[in-house]
């Protein structure tokens, strides 16, 4: 094994972190009859070989010796090599992807045609592998020989061939996930699989066969799903439950996919292992991750590889199919827009006496709710439920999912607040270093302007270094957190203006800012004169938007104000004359900083003076051919900003409404801000291009701000915020609004 592999120049080559002259040593311990070793190497494999998916020239010269390994039936573990092998070669580069490629990325682009080119033309051993006596290489293979083999015709032949003589349950079911991802791939061939996905989602023996068929029906072939398709899976699940199964779980042969290829699923919720919730301290790495040394036999290593397998594993030990949530996340994407059925489906899971059952629909359901619009009352009071539970995972789950939903957490009210009611000592959570931050039902009760949150923030204002978060709770709140004003107040003038000072007094000035608390005014004023010179922009900016929410209850801070101006052309200056406007109204005072402003080598500086002018209405008209002029500008966001606010100084809506129009298709990321503008315009005309636009966007499915393969934690409340404002603008235009 190995011949000719110190003839390689791997010295000359380069991985994600440097030489690659390590690489021989990696190749030799994939093979090496320690266990430890084995996934010490596949870990450097994927950590610097494989980085992140990438193919360096190291990577296509370890390909030859990964196939020696895969067919030495003498090396174990083989299962892994075979998922590396898949990850490497299975990158498809499409036109349009060959299109976007600009010239320092040709390299990287010819590496990957490269790797997929010679794993495909090795790709034929993978159907001896599929009959391996390694489960753990069966498992592997059907993926691998549906990526990566020309062939698609035979490679369906064989999946159907092994399917009845498959003993072990797992491997059946990547057998039948093998067969949806050819279908996928080959687009012709759908049909064929569909028809006999649905024979197996009929007729097959195994409630866990039956709900993989399903799941890959819906993928591939979605109009061949039973119209019952959420009794038939609620089905399948009570009888996973009551019936054990018999093969090893998963978490005695590592992760389906491999560890360096995971990538996200559309409306995948992160899964974090028991001790890795987002708001956890740092996980302590001991006791080290178990490797394996065959079924259920383990020795520990510290590697990630080794980590992930033990996080699969404690989070999966005691399941009877712990590859039941893999197969219902596969059935919700492709359900896809079916919001019904999928909301009816983890309804029914959240009923489930399974508590590990819960934990997954409950992390489903924040990744519906993210991606997709939809009646979802029932759906979060029975996330809402699970807060009680005393598994500290179910409980955990929920918080962050209802943390996340802003005004959708309503039907969840009640038990947030008993959850808070429940255990006080939560409320605040403390590291070892960094600030201390508000728990999830906290931030979530807050975000939906409950009353019941003011208590956990008082206790937060108390505590010896406030809570990062507390002044985005209390903008939330708004009036109800009128009472917190005084404790604000005195923590800001306790406030040390040293180097922590913005860390230290940014919460608190948030705070008084959203509760306008103009007697709060000499406190900021001693922050904006003593703000220190580490960060000391920031914080400026932060005591000027306070004084600015103040209004004339800040008139004291007009002279020191007034001062700030003198410096026309700089951001302290807009800012400066932003709060001057509204604490004093003087707008012969700030119209030449603005003015200025608007002159500006800095984008964001001429943002920031268009809106700042566009405050000053009808007083700023002289501004009116200057922001004309912005709206070819090639800044999108300066377009729009430009936009709104030479509506607001000259009352002009049509060429204000048709640049909007035009941001509102370009970039999906400006349509709030657009329909704030439109809603404060009045009632949108009938018949109109915005109306047009606004009602389409009412009934659309999808979140205007859904992401594959990630997300924001507003993205929600952004996305509910942009329906109410079209709703807005559109009342009282003939048929009303459209939901």
């Amino acid at each position: 094994m190995f011949s000719g592999i110190d003839e390689v120049d791997w010295a000359s080559m380069e991985h994600a972190y440097g030489p690659a002259d390590d690489v021989p040593e990696l190749l030799r311990g994939l093979a090496s009859a320690d266990p430890a070793e084995r996934e010490a190497a596949l870990d450097g494999m994927y950590g610097a070989v494989h980085h992140q998916g990438d193919v360096y020239a190291c990577t296509l010269a370890c390909i030859p010796f990964l196939f020696e390994l895969v067919v030495d039936p003498g090396v174990q573990d083989r299962g892994g090599v075979v998922e590396l092998l898949t990850s490497i070669g299975g990158f498809d580069l499409d036109e349009d992807d060959e299109a976007e490629i600009d010239e320092d990325e040709i390299e990287g682009a010819a590496n990957y045609a490269m790797a997929a080119a010679a794993v495909t033309a090795g790709a034929g051993v993978f159907f001896e592998l599929i009959a391996d006596e390694d489960p753990g290489v069966r498992l592997a293979a059907p993926l691998a020989l549906a990526t990566l083999h020309r062939h698609p015709v035979r490679v369906l032949a064989l999946l159907r061939e092994r399917l009845p003589v498959e003993p072990d349950e797992e491997v059946r079911l990547a057998l039948v996930e093998a067969a949806g991802r050819v279908a996928l791939r080959h687009r012709p061939l759908a049909e064929r699989v569909g028809q006999w996905l649905g024979l197996l989602a009929s007729r097959a023996d195994s409630p866990g066969l039956r709900l993989a068929a399903l799941a890959q029906l819906a993928r591939c072939s979605p109009d061949g799903l039973p119209g019952d398709v959420v009794p038939v899976v609620s089905g399948l699940l009570r009888q996973m439950r009551s019936v054990p199964e018999e093969s090893g779980d998963r978490g005695d042969r590592g992760e389906h996919a491999p560890p360096g290829g995971i990538a996200a699923r559309e409306d995948d919720e992160p899964e974090p292992g028991p001790d890795t919730t987002p708001d956890a301290e740092p996980v302590d790495p001991e006791p080290v991750a178990p490797a394996e040394t065959g079924r259920g036999e383990h020795v520990a290593t510290p590697t990630l590889v080794g980590q992930l397998r033990w996080l699969s594993a404690q989070e999966n030990a005691g399941r009877g199919a712990p590859w039941a949530a893999d197969l219902l996340r596969t059935l919700h994407v492709g359900l896809d827009d079916r919001v019904g059925d999928r909301t009816a489906l983890l309804a029914d899971q959240l009923r489930s006496p399974d508590r590990r059952q819960r934990i997954d629909a409950v992390r489903m359901s924040g990744g519906l709710i993210r991606a997709w619009r939809g009646p979802y009352e029932e759906l979060v009071a029975l996330v809402g439920d699970q807060l009680s539970d005393p598994e500290p995972r179910l409980a955990e789950a929920a918080s962050h999912v209802l943390e996340e939903l802003f005004g959708l957490a309503a039907p969840a009210a009640d038990a947030l607040a008993a959850r808070l009611a429940a255990d006080p000592g939560s409320w605040v959570k403390t590291w070892a270093s960094g600030p201390p931050g508000l728990c999830s039902p906290v931030k979530a009760l807050a975000r939906l302007g409950d009353a019941r949150a003011v208590p956990a923030l008082a206790a937060a204002l108390e505590l010896p270094q406030v809570a990062h978060d507390v002044g985005f709770a209390v903008g939330h709140l708004g009036a109800t957190a009128r009472p917190l004003a005084g404790a604000l107040r005195r923590r800001l003038a306790e406030v040390e203006l040293d180097e922590g000072a913005y860390d230290r007094a940014s919460p608190l000035l948030a705070g008084l800012t959203a509760l306008r608390a103009g007697e709060a005014a000499p406190e900021v004023l001693r922050v904006l004169r003593g703000a220190p010179e580490y960060r000391g922009e920031w914080l400026r900016t932060a005591a000027l938007r306070a004084l600015g929410s103040f209004g004339p209850a800040a008139r004291e801070a007009v002279p020191e104000l007034r001062a700030l101006v003198r410096r026309p052309g700089t951001a302290s200056a807009t800012e400066a004359a932003e709060a001057l406007w509204a604490v004093s109204g003087d707008a012969d005072a700030v119209l030449p900083v603005l003015i200025e402003g608007l002159r500006s080598d800095q984008v964001h500086d001429r943002r920031a003076a268009a809106v700042a002018l566009g405050a000053l209405g009808p007083r700023a008209a002289v501004v009116a051919p200057r922001l004309r002029g912005l709206l070819a500008h090639e800044e999108l966001w300066l377009r729009v900003d430009a936009a709104i606010a030479l509506w607001e100084v000259s009352g002009r809506t049509r060429e204000t409404v048709a640049a909007l129009l035009t941001a509102w298709e370009q970039n999906r990321h400006v349509r709030v801000r657009v329909a704030e503008c439109l809603a404060r315009m009045g009632p949108v005309p009938e018949g109109s291009a915005a109306a047009h636009v606004l009602r389409s966007e009412l009934v659309s499915v999808r979140r205007h701000n859904a992401m594959d393969g990630g997300y924001g934690s507003h993205d929600i409340h952004e996305d509910e915020k942009l329906l109410a404002l079209c709703r807005q603008a559109l009342r009282g235009t003939g048929k009303g609004s459209t939901s």
